[in-house]
């Protein structure tokens, strides 16, 4: 998996917005007005984090760090092996992380983001589990196509819909079904309304010994 090329799409800069007048040429025509068109607000410094929350009180001082609350917090993996920080730019990178010492790669996209420069994951992805569509940073409504390819164990991948808050609220389950190599999957996810404008598609595998995550992937997506 080409996890660099993500974290290119994925650690966008400042958004210019503009803003757009409708002048009156000449004299206005009695009773009629000038308009101003409206203008949305600029999106937040965290509009690309996937974990932790804008809102909430947890932030993360080493990019390990937001690995590892990832992992616990996020996928709920128990006891994740947390490798060493990769750097990309200046002010990102990715952190492996296994299940256990011998498991599959999980490769946790990080990168530092607003004044205080604190530690966030804007994404994960394995080489096991190739997810393409919906893309990272997508509108989404339900019910959602979900496109891909995996080679994971028996071709089950696990599906998720949860919205950024700070329990990640699964809207939605099911499952999409790969194969043991490298297969194209196709699948519907339907999920219930969310209460927070972003989310995150997630996709991952369960140990058949005692069903624990074993890899994920994590796209971040906006609700429609």
């Amino acid at each position: 998996m080409r996890v660099r090329t993500f974290l290119a799409v994925a650690a966008f800069a400042t958004t210019s917005l503009s803003l757009g007048a409708c002048a009156n040429q000449g004299h206005d025509s009695p009773g009629t007005t000038s308009t101003v068109a409206e203008t949305p607000s600029p999106p937040s410094a965290y509009s690309s984090a996937v974990w932790p929350i804008e809102s909430g009180p947890l932030r993360y001082a080493t990019p390990e760090q937001a690995a590892q609350g990832f992992a616990t917090d996020y996928l709920k993996i128990s006891n994740p092996v947390i490798d060493s920080f990769q750097q990309g730019d200046s002010r990102s990178g990715e952190v492996p992380i296994r299940p256990t010492s011998t498991g599959p790669v999980t490769t946790v996209m990080v990168r530092q983001l607003g004044s205080a420069s604190s530690w966030w994951v804007v994404g994960a992805g394995t080489d096991a589990i190739q997810l393409s569509e919906p893309k990272w940073g997508a509108s989404i409504s339900s019910p959602v196509a979900l496109v891909g390819a995996a080679g994971v164990f028996e071709g089950t991948v696990q599906t998720q819909i949860r919205q950024s808050d700070d329990g990640a609220t699964v809207l939605g389950a099911g499952i999409v079904t790969g194969g043991m190599a490298m297969t194209p999957f196709s699948g519907v996810l339907t999920f219930s309304k969310p209460s927070t404008q972003r989310g995150a598609v997630v996709l991952f595998t369960l140990s058949p010994k005692d069903g624990s995550v074993l890899e994920a992937s994590v796209t971040q997506i906006t609700f429609g």
